[in-house]
This record gives structure tokens, C-alpha cells and sequence, in this order.
């Protein structure tokens, strides 16, 4: 492997191969930045900050993580017009990240509402963040919120190119193929790092779902924008017939392709049907194409899927994709719990990590109610986090269970301080601690002097030829 180095050594010819013995790759930082996403500089064994960066966050080993760049079954959103603070990398082998969906809507167009949502996503621990704005002025916003995120964040380019098409043309039927391919590109030059894009969303796939029929047809506003389109123009997705111009601009700027499932099921009697697959085999051959240009790519996945499915939906995207890295919503396990939308979807990111998910994008308990609060967006990035995690440590991740064993640790000494410091949402923690305490230093206001482990702990401590006498001075007191 071979490290870049700050200063430059020599020309662009020089570039080192694996067979070259050099240490260092001889070549300015620049030129490698512009020639090279992070999955080509990985195929030739080139260390990024990026890559230093995650496998000392992580603690995992540099080499396993650069063999899994190069592989394409793990993935670091980093553009290349961006410095990233904190990269991410998402994959096999890593620990689960969590993406927060911000953004405003017609209804609530105001910026500084989704930066309070930000600020909020960020503190609570999200890897990453979407904007999906559809109101305002939305390249205004999209540039504040690039400025203000030190995570890879995310975009969905329809969303913007519709708004736009239906503004000026009044209809979505109206929009032409470089609608679509120029405000792809121009966020690349501002700097997304990963971007959704449906090109899954084919004639085929939606005679599919024409064909069989669904509770809810398609949810995916992306998706939904597509399918209008294809049908109203009764032409193929432009996203995939020109998929190769895609893959020109994401290289060119080392933009991660998030592939979309816009057939993606919008409830459980919908989940696992043909069309949501026949999508799943297109994305599977598009991630194979794009790791044959060099362009980093993951898959995203449903969506609303009964809990005895999930399992097998990670297995067949893993099988199908060839081990792209799987980015999942929820998923949501029931269909009847608006308000805790939190909850379903943990419950069903929880077994989808713990069977092959790498990336779970939050559900708030606003999701299909409205817009989001700060509080919102706050409570589902904790839900989510404690799904990854209790799926970390069940896969035995590294250092996982670890923490777990810190925070029990700290339970039985009835350090309060510790507990807070280790949980998850430590302002919670702290806030409800001082709350409930019950006026005790020592023991919680649920169990007070009856704290089994304080009752248990001086007995359990006592060799056998003392048991004895304690037991009898506590009888006579």
C-alpha cells in the first residue's frame, strides 16, 4: 500500500502499480484527487486521509478496509470538491451508520428550521445526512446545509429537478433527459456525496407491478416522479438508458451512487413482490457496471417489510448486488403505529443489520403524519442507533459489546456519572436522572434500598466463614 504524501514527489506518470516497490506513491495529491475516486486509489493500494480516518474511528484494521473499498462492498461518500471532517465509510465489517433525512417542503420552506434539524441529527450521532428538500430555494439550501455537515451528505436530484419542471413547465411529464442529468451534475460540482438515484425504475419493472397490482403502488417520490414520466412520455428512464453518462459525471467527481428503489413496498402486504425484485436483479447488474468504471456504488432497500421477510430481503440484496453495501429505511415491521414509526422501524433495522444491512436511514415518529420537528428528528436518530448497535453486538463487531459491558459495570457500582457518560443519549439519561432520582447519591428512585444488586453485593463479597455471621447480625438488627 502506499500512503499519499503531502508534498509532491514527482509527475502524474509516475503513478505506482501494485508491482512498483515503492513506500509512497510518487504523485501530487491533486492530480490524484482528480484522476481517482476512492475505489480506484484502493484497487492500487493508495491510502486517502479518508481511509486513515475511518479505520482509526473504527478500529479496524487499514488493510482489511482498503481490500474492502477495492472490492466495492464497502464505500466512503466523499466528494472530491469536499475536505470532509468526519468521513464515514459504510460496509461489510463496520459498524452500522445511520442517516437523518432533513429538508424543507412547500408547506414549511424555511431554512433555518431544517439547520435546527441538522444541528439536532449531528448531536444525536447521525453518519450521515439527505437533504431532501422540495420547497424554497432549494440549491440555497442544499449549499447551507453542505456547508454546516462534516458527515457525507446525501441527495436525491429528482426531487429538485421535478420542482423545477413542474415551476416552470406545470407538469412532470414536461421534463426532458437533461433536466435531469444537469441538476445531477451540478450537485456533484457543489459537492453531494452520495446521491439516490432510480435507475432501477425501468418499463419492465413497472409492467411488473402493473401486472401483479399493490395496496399502496409506489411511495417513492423519486420512484413515483419516474413512473409519471415514463408513462406519460411512453419512453425508458432516461437514468437508465444513459446510466454511462451517470457513471462519467459520479467518477469525475467521486460521487457515491446510491441506487433507489423507487418500487420499493409503502406497506407489508406489498413487500417481496415481483416488482420491488425485478428492480433489485436491475440495481444488482448497474452496481456491477459502476464498479467497472471506478465509481463507488451501494443499494437502497425497503421500506415496509413483515418481520419474517427481513432477513431474507438483506440475503437477497447481498446475493443479487454482489455484497454492495445495503442501505435500508426502517425497515418498518407493522403498518399501524403512526406516531411511533420510531419504534417499527427500529425493530425491523435492528434485524435487518444484524442480517446484512450496513446503512439504516432513521424513521421519525412523524413519518407519514407530516414534516418532522427538531425533536423528531432527534428521537429518530436514537432509535436508530440503538437498532444498530444491538445488531452490532449481535454480529460480534469489534468493541460492541464492550461499551455494553462498560455500562453494566458502571450499573453495579451505581456510578451515576459513568452511566450517563456511556448512554446512548447521555442528555436524556441525564435529564431523567435528575428528575427521578428520588434524592439518592447511591441507588435509583425505582428500587431505592431494595436495589438488588446493593442487596446482593455484601454477601456475594463475603468468603463462606463470614456468611454466617452477617447473616445473623442482620437478622438481629
Amino acid at each position: 500500500m502506499w500512503r499519499l504524501d503531502a508534498a509532491f514527489l514527482s509527475t502524474p506518470s509516475t503513478l505506482a502499480t501494485r508491482s512498483t516497490p515503492f513506500s509512497i506513491c510518487r504523485i501530487r495529491p491533486e492530480v490524484i484527487q482528480a484522476i481517482m475516486t476512492q475505489l480506484e486509489k484502493a484497487r492500487r493500494g493508495i491510502i486517502t486521509p479518508e481511509m486513515e480516518y475511518v479505520a482509526k474511528s473504527e478500529g479496524c484494521d487499514l488493510k482489511q478496509l482498503v481490500e474492502g473499498i477495492a472490492a466495492g462492498k464497502i464505500v466512503i461518500p466523499s466528494n472530491a470538491h469536499r475536505n470532509l471532517a468526519q468521513p464515514r465509510a459504510v460496509g461489510e465489517g463496520l459498524r452500522t451508520k445511520i442517516n437523518a433525512n432533513i429538508g424543507t417542503s412547500a408547506e414549511y420552506p424555511d431554512i433555518e428550521d431544517e439547520l435546527l434539524k441538522l444541528d439536532a441529527a449531528l448531536d444525536a450521532g447521525a453518519d450521515a445526512i439527505m437533504d431532501l428538500s422540495t420547497g424554497g430555494d432549494i440549491p440555497a439550501i442544499r449549499r447551507q446545509i453542505l456547508a454546516k455537515t462534516p458527515v457525507p451528505l446525501g441527495t436525491v436530484p429528482m426531487y429538485e429537478a421535478a420542482v423545477k419542471v413542474i415551476a416552470e413547465k406545470g407538469s412532470i411529464v414536461k421534463m426532458t433527459a437533461e433536466d435531469m442529468f444537469s441538476v445531477i451534475e451540478s450537485q456533484a460540482r457543489e459537492g453531494v456525496d452520495f446521491m439516490t438515484l432510480h435507475c432501477g425504475v425501468t418499463r419492465e419493472s413497472v409492467a411488473r407491478l402493473q401486472k401483479q397490482g399493490r395496496v399502496t403502488d409506489v411511495v417513492s417520490r423519486g420512484g413515483a416522479f419516474l413512473v409519471c414520466w415514463m408513462l406519460g412520455n411512453e419512453t425508458e428512464n432516461p437514468l437508465y438508458t444513459e446510466y454511462d453518462r451517470i457513471l462519467e459525471i459520479a467518477r469525475e467527481h467521486d460521487v457515491t451512487l446510491s441506487l433507489g428503489d423507487g418500487l420499493r413496498p409503502g406497506c407489508l402486504a406489498d413487500a417481496t413482490d415481483r416488482a420491488q425484485v425485478q428492480e433489485l436483479i436491475i440495481l444488482g447488474e448497474l452496481v456491477k457496471r459502476a464498479r467497472n468504471a471506478g465509481v463507488q456504488a451501494m443499494v437502497e432497500g425497503p421500506g415496509h417489510v413483515p418481520l419474517n421477510q427481513v432477513a431474507a430481503n438483506m440475503l437477497l440484496e447481498k446475493r443479487l448486488c454482489e455484497d454492495a453495501p445495503f442501505y435500508v429505511l426502517g425497515p418498518l415491521v407493522t403498518d399501524v403505529a403512526p406516531g411511533y414509526d420510531h419504534i417499527t422501524a427500529a425493530i425491523g433495522g435492528a434485524v435487518a443489520a444484524m442480517s446484512g444491512a450496513d446503512f439504516l436511514c432513521y424513521v421519525t415518529p412523524s413519518e407519514h403524519l407530516g414534516l418532522p420537528t427538531v425533536q423528531d428528528v432527534r428521537d429518530g436518530v436514537i432509535a436508530s442507533r440503538i437498532a444498530g448497535h444491538a445488531a452490532d453486538v449481535a454480529k460480534g463487531l469489534r468493541g460492541a459489546m464492550d461499551w455494553d459491558v462498560r455500562m453494566s459495570s458502571a450499573r453495579k457500582a451505581r456510578d451515576w456519572n459513568k452511566q450517563v457518560e456511556l448512554a446512548i443519549d447521555p442528555k436524556k439519561a441525564a435529564a431523567l436522572r435528575a428528575k427521578r432520582s428520588g434524592g439518592s447519591e447511591d441507588v435509583c428512585s425505582m428500587c431505592s434500598s431494595f436495589c438488588a444488586m446493593k442487596v446482593v453485593e455484601e454477601y456475594l463479597g463475603l468468603p463462606s466463614e463470614k456468611l454466617q455471621d452477617k447473616a445473623a447480625k442482620d437478622l438481629a438488627e
